[in-house]
């Protein structure tokens, strides 16, 4: 048992719409650890929702960009230095090294949580300046974290080949949920629509995916926010798809899957560009799975490798223009093939969902901090 250990998780976004994060400090608060997620406050930050562990969020006067890590990184170091707590999880090499040098001070456990290879994602490893100071970080810090788990082998697997560390897998999957979904809150364009969802970032082939929507007879629906929001909603100006391309920001995470489920399809793309991309796990290709609708992914190692065992996705090998567009109406035209690829998705997910994942995370925890 965990006999309440007190373990903090620290990140850098804001709380409510981290999912993958609320999924493990709920199962480990409900394993028997005392639990605490520290996060940012942005300005215009939601309030937050109750949960069955605690959760601080940290003001920062800049909200981007290099002045935003030093101050986060300085403000979470010395909010960490008077915490009572057993071990504590850096989210990501970006809230690593106060997490390091905490666990070094107070002689506690660290544990490092990457959600990606954080230094060849494509808005690091375009940026030679950006690249030289983050992978520095990381060359100092990942081998000095003994323990920890990624969201995939591929990934694991590039992590020993340049540290030596061996770190487990913990995917990041929804849970299993067979209760009725309501409507959607808000309203939709009428049916068949497209559906992105998660992070409106560089890399996600918004440049292809957007002008590939001149050639679908469909809307696309666009949920999140990220670093590539102006570049996206410039490109829907550029091919004139104001009417078709639309975008709803960020949803909260309870009325999420009623959107998702009343789309046509998911779509799940990563420019090839970096590494990080290539070996990438999204949430959403599961959060699609588990709403029962097909999708359009990459045929990339860990999507193929799933794909292959339980056809749930029309998988392309370049997320070009064409191909793309070629993909949609695949989905949009043939019904035989997005009913199978639909019941395909009812199976797998009684594979693919956090309630089985949730053992492999319990029982890390268990053995390091018993």
């Amino acid at each position: 048992m965990a006999h309440g250990k007190r373990l903090f998780f620290t990140v850098t976004n804001d709380l409510v719409f981290d999912q993958r994060m609320t999924r493990i400090c709920t199962s480990l608060a409900g394993a028997g650890y005392t639990v605490t997620l520290v996060g940012r406050r942005h300005r215009d930050s939601p309030a937050l929702t109750e949960q069955p562990y605690r959760q601080r969020r940290l003001n920062t006067w800049f909200r981007r960009g290099r002045s935003f890590y030093i101050e986060y990184n300085l403000r979470l170091l010395f909010f960490l230095l008077f915490q009572p707590m057993d071990g504590l999880c850096a989210i990501d090499l970006d809230t690593i090294l106060p997490v390091y040098l905490i666990s070094r001070l107070r002689r506690k456990t660290r544990l490092y949580d990457a959600h990606e290879l954080f230094c060849e994602m494509q808005e690091v490893v375009t940026r030679p300046n950006v690249y030289k100071l983050w992978k520095k970080i990381e060359r100092f810090a990942v081998p000095r974290f003994r323990h920890g788990y990624t969201v995939n082998g591929h990934i694991a697997a590039e992590f020993k080949k340049m540290y030596g560390v061996n770190y487990a897998v913990i995917r990041n999957m929804p849970l299993l949920n067979e209760d009725p979904v309501p409507p959607p809150a808000r309203p939709l364009p009428p049916a068949p629509f497209f559906l992105y969802q998660g992070a409106v970032n560089e890399g996600r082939c918004f440049e292809t995916l957007i002008p590939a929507m001149q050639h679908v007879p469909a809307p696309l629906i666009i949920c999140g926010d990220g670093n590539f929001m102006a570049q996206a909603r410039a490109l829907v100006r550029q091919y004139r798809l104001e009417e078709k391309v639309i975008f709803l920001g960020m949803i909260p995470p309870g009325e999420l899957p009623a959107i998702t489920r009343a789309a046509r399809a998911g779509i799940t793309l990563f420019d090839r560009r970096g590494i990080s991309n290539y070996y990438s796990l999204a949430n959403r290709f599961f959060d699609y799975m588990h709403a029962g609708i097909p999708q359009l992914a990459v045929n990339y190692p860990a999507y193929r490798e799933i794909n292959n065992s339980c056809p749930v996705a029309v998988c392309i090998d370049e997320p070009g223009i064409g191909e793309i567009a070629g993909a949609l109406n695949q989905l949009l035209d043939n019904t035989g093939l997005h009913r199978t690829l639909a019941d395909n998705c009812k199976q797998a997910r009684l594979r693919y969902n956090w309630q089985e994942e949730q053992q492999l995370l319990i029982r890390l925890y268990q053995e390091i901090f018993n």
